[in-house]
């Protein structure tokens, strides 16, 4: 039968706190994808989608004009989605004149395992959950017609939750209700205040049962996520202005910063032949077809790794043309030891904490400061200019079936050029990610104690990346590469990005760089001092 959908969007996703603040809830990812479109993939490409936008909509759409620009949808914007006045059933009844038909009404924040069937009836979807006093509740006979919607802080005998799936097929019924409830509780309600008044006037709505994932708060979104996980995802360490997205075979890049996207889509052409094409973009995010391959983190071999070193050193081989020494020399000191400054201060304001004498791992070491006081930057910005990429851990760099290497995930300039940049800080990515490996912080496979100035942690490594590590320190060492200013970096790093993660990752960071880098420029008498 002919009918569609309406997605309502609009609203500010309250309930999943400050993840919802610079994002629409339905661009939250679970198993690295959007919930909105784990629902848009639940329905056939030749059925007409609604979706109404309000909150992040412009955002929103963009996403879905890149990831599901082969379906029909029609967007619809909600001017008063918040504040007095507002209400879901202000957003339904804002897509009337696009749904005078029978239609499936379907929240962005539900995950459905099952077929989801067409209007051909009415029903309400529900499922059997323990704390059903969260969600609105209903009560059915033998038949599975229901008889009663109660509401959140009531509950029904049988504990069925409506999960806000459902389907209308007496859509002219619907919107009389609505239409007529708007002073009486329709605004506020929204679709269950129409289904109980047709209810009350003796028209039949099933209760239709599924197997669901409640996605709209942080508890039920945390359990949607370990439930729902690909053997395959790559392991993303969420930040709270980024986040990459896999859905229709296409890899979606978001970030709040418009200049950090343009500056990607430049770079890509800078970077052509290493790194996927971009097909699309707008101003906070650009997408390019999946390409076919294993990321080294799943496919991490000492001879994968061995052969990755050789590509690279291809990839860097590349002379740029600079103004000159001096000049880049400026730009190291900048991107290094002035960014590290920033982002220290940016971390420290977060934490609302202060730079102190800590012992760490039982080794007592100066405030954080006291320590890049003492390192050389003049021989710390002694860069060495080339092609570079800017990210290289095992999570951006993809290895084909046929043996080849694409890299991923490119950072967008160094220090604002897009052209060149430091190698060493290629390599000092390189030797960040054989330490921290993204899976293993995704598992929580680290500790991290704070008692005052007390700090203890402890870190999982796997094998493979300890052998790597080995292999990595040998290359340098042929190639040339001076060690000492790899791993200064590398704790440089560390330190950069703590301010970027959540607590206790950040933590984590926060020390490991402080003892990596208290080890690589203090000596015993410094601690004396």
């Amino acid at each position: 039968m002919s009918y569609k959908v309406l997605i309502p969007s609009a609203g500010l996703g309250l309930r999943l706190g400050g993840i919802s603040k610079n994002l629409n809830k339905a661009l939250v990812p679970i198993d690295n994808k959007p919930s909105i479109s784990h629902v848009i993939e639940k329905f056939d490409k030749d059925v007409e989608i609604v979706i109404a936008l309000g909150h992040k909509g412009e955002t929103l759409r963009d996403y879905i004009e890149i990831a599901h620009e082969d379906r029909n949808i029609t967007f619809v914007y909600i001017e008063n989605f918040s504040g007095a006045g507002s209400g879901l059933g202000l957003t339904i009844l804002q897509c009337i004149d696009y749904l005078q038909c029978p239609f499936i009404f379907c929240p962005n924040d539900s995950i459905i395992l099952d077929d989801i069937p067409s209007p051909e009836f009415n029903w309400m979807g529900y499922s059997d959950v323990q704390d059903s006093e969260q969600y609105r509740c209903i009560r059915f006979d033998h038949k599975k017609n229901i008889s009663q919607i109660f509401e959140k802080e009531k509950e029904s005998i049988n504990k069925s939750a409506y999960i806000g799936l459902s389907a209308i097929k007496d859509y002219k019924n619907f919107w009389e209700f609505m239409i007529d409830g708007r002073n009486y509780g329709s605004i506020k309600t929204g679709e269950s205040y129409a289904f109980k008044q047709m209810i009350n006037n003796n028209v039949f709505i099933k209760a239709k049962k599924f197997i669901w994932y409640d996605t709209g708060s942080i508890k039920s979104l945390n359990i949607a996520r370990k439930a729902i996980s690909s053997d395959d995802s790559p392991h993303i360490l969420t930040k709270p202005n980024e986040d990459i997205w896999f859905a229709n075979k296409k890899v979606i890049k978001y970030n709040s910063d418009e200049k950090f996207i343009s500056d990607r889509v430049e770079r890509s052409k800078i970077l052509r032949g290493y790194v996927p094409e971009i097909t699309h973009h707008k101003k906070n995010m650009y997408s390019y077809k999946i390409v076919s391959g294993q990321t080294i983190s799943k496919s991490n071999t000492q001879t994968n790794f061995s052969k990755l070193l050789e590509f690279l050193k291809k990839f860097w081989s590349k002379e740029p043309t600079i103004s000159g020494d001096t000049e880049f020399k400026n730009t190291c000191r900048k991107f290094y030891k002035d960014k590290t400054l920033d982002r220290l201060n940016l971390y420290f304001s977060r934490k609302q904490k202060k730079d102190l004498n800590e012992t760490v791992n039982g080794i007592e070491m100066p405030p954080i400061y006291n320590i890049l006081d003492v390192i050389d930057w003049d021989y710390l910005c002694e860069g060495d200019p080339c092609r570079f990429h800017g990210d290289l851990h095992f999570e951006n760099i993809l290895l084909s079936e046929t043996g080849e290497f694409t890299l991923l995930d490119w950072r967008q300039n160094f220090a604002g050029i897009k052209e060149y940049g430091d190698i060493y800080y290629d390599l000092a990515k390189i030797m960040h990610g054989l330490i921290v490996s993204h899976e293993i912080i995704n598992k929580d496979l680290y500790n991290i104690e704070i008692n005052d100035e007390i700090i203890s942690f402890d870190l999982n490594r796997k094998h493979s990346l300890v052998e790597n590590e080995k292999q990595f320190l040998l290359f340098l060492s042929d190639n040339d590469f001076d060690v000492n200013k790899v791993k200064i970096l590398t704790a440089l790093i560390y330190l950069n990005i703590a301010a970027l993660h959540h607590t206790p990752y950040c933590d984590l960071l926060f020390y490991l760089g402080k003892s990596m880098l208290f080890k690589e420029v203090c000596d015993n008498e410094y601690i004396q001092k």
